[in-house]
């Protein structure tokens, strides 16, 4: 009997040992590693990107004990996404990825890793969630993005804005007719000695208009019901059509950019900053807080910005949120060795550790410490941005002296909050997908012709039927079996 119980003694302590050593050998590995990462806008050179992932690496050995090593990929100029699947088709797939669109097909190879578990037992990410983050990874659980609501919000130079009689009709009822008076006001009566040439600027396409006009013309989601209970695709419905017209008169009378369509991000913020365009439209929060810095800085503290309304008609607001998955994000490889290593890494940058870090900057630079208190810099207002992680309710270690965001900035996202609302867009399957950019390629080449002249609002039913031919239609039937 007592050589029986050696034995299960024996065997017992046998596994257990096993067992630790194997928790060592896991504990160790998760501990330590090279976190290979690409992201966009980061380019391993930058001194400012050199000196926040030393920083980082210095902050996570300090305070969780892990030895993680950075090493940042180089990215071609060019487009992001495109240059991106080029990179991981070769093969060459690095730890942590940021997507801005493309990573749909990376998932659909098992190539992402699901992060579902490791937010599961998270110390600190989980918390940091909004409501529209957790619907976004139940619907797809390969990319995750806590940020403010990436909703754009119109904006203009508040001294301006101040000289205009149309000002106040516009902010008690902001209808699209009182916008395109306010417009015109503003473009006739130049209050920057001749400036602005045009009311409002857009970077390529008419999207950034639409976060102010699409609601007042009732497209308040992807999907329309109609009166039979189906759904269509809001771009090919009349109050598209109406829309569109509303967008070519603008131009036709001069109030939009007469080369919005050329436009890139950069030449639309100078045109903005110069005084050539009157508005402009920027995503909530941070992005605003960075147009009202540079705008004062360059023209003074009267310039502060001055954040419009969504135009009001059928519906108001800057549109609705899509909760099918994040459109953008930070996702982990499958085939990485580092999954959790990479993962603890993001848990850390939204802990209040973390978030010193990712929010504010560094000290001496973007921030003071005076009275024990945190003192945010001009350079922290005109340049700082979080790489990872800004979620609402953000607790410093120390009482904040100063506020993060500009009242600019705050109003934005404070309007953005008052008028959410959640879309009804769904994931497309592969074949709907495979459609879906030709069908949407013949939107923005009609829209376009439409709103600068080269095609009558009149071929509207012509536009439909071409694109119900490209595979609108069975995007269409697929769309309408998900949404029943």
């Amino acid at each position: 009997m007592k050589k029986l119980a050696g034995l299960f003694a024996a065997t017992v302590m046998m596994f257990t040992m096993a067992a630790c050593s194997n928790d060592q050998a896991t504990t160790t590995e998760s501990k330590k590693g090279t976190i290979k990462l690409v992201l966009k806008d980061e380019d391993p050179s930058n001194p400012a990107t050199q000196k926040y992932f030393s920083n980082l690496e210095k902050a996570l050995k300090k305070d969780e004990k892990l030895d993680v090593k950075f090493e940042l990929v180089q990215m071609p100029q060019g487009n992001y996404a495109e240059k991106l699947n080029l990179l991981l088709y070769s093969g060459d797939i690095p730890d942590m990825i940021y997507f801005q669109g493309g990573d749909q097909q990376i998932a659909d190879q098992d190539l992402l890793e699901d992060l579902t578990p490791y937010i599961e037992k998270s110390k600190n990410l989980k918390s940091i969630m909004e409501p529209y983050n957790e619907k976004r990874m139940k619907n797809y659980p390969y990319l995750l993005w806590i940020k403010p609501l990436d909703l754009k919000t119109p904006v203009i130079r508040s001294d301006w804005f101040n000289q205009l009689s149309s000002s106040k009709a516009l902010m008690a009822d902001p209808t699209p007719e009182n916008y395109k008076a306010f417009f015109k006001e503003l473009v006739e009566k130049a209050p920057g000695g001749g400036k602005p040439k045009n009311a409002i600027t857009a970077a390529g396409d008419i999207a950034e208009l639409d976060y102010i006009f699409n609601m007042a013309f009732g497209l308040n989601q992807t999907w329309l019901k109609k009166s039979d209970g189906t759904y269509e695709y809001a771009k090919v419905s009349e109050k598209e059509k109406a829309k569109l017209e509303f967008y070519s008169e603008l131009y036709k009378e001069g109030l939009l950019d007469q080369q919005f369509a050329t436009k890139q991000w950069d030449t639309k913020e100078k045109a903005f900053y110069d005084g050539d365009s009157g508005v402009l439209v920027g995503t909530n929060g941070k992005v605003i807080d960075i147009y009202n810095g540079k705008m004062t800085q360059v023209n003074g503290k009267e310039a502060e910005l001055t954040v419009l309304p969504p135009a009001k008609g059928e519906f108001q607001g800057y549109g609705a949120t899509d909760i099918s998955k994040e459109s953008r994000g930070i996702a982990i490889s499958s085939q990485s060795k580092n999954k959790e290593l990479a993962f603890k890494v993001l848990d850390y940058l939204a802990s209040p550790k973390g978030q010193m870090l990712d929010r504010i900057g560094f000290e001496n630079e973007h921030y003071k410490i005076t009275d024990d208190q945190i003192q945010l810099t001009e350079k922290y207002y005109s340049e700082w941005y979080a790489r990872f992680w800004e979620p609402a309710d953000f607790k410093p270690e120390k009482t904040l002296k100063t506020p993060l965001l500009s009242k600019p900035a705050e109003e934005s996202a404070k309007l953005v909050q008052q008028y959410y609302s959640e879309d009804n867009k769904v994931i497309l399957d592969e074949e709907s997908s495979a459609k879906w950019d030709a069908a949407e390629n013949l939107y923005k080449e009609f829209s376009a012709d439409v709103i600068t002249g080269k095609r009558p609002i009149s071929d509207f039913d012509t536009f439909v039927e071409e694109w119900k031919n490209a595979g609108g239609d069975e995007i269409t039937k697929f769309v309408n079996g998900k949404l029943k």
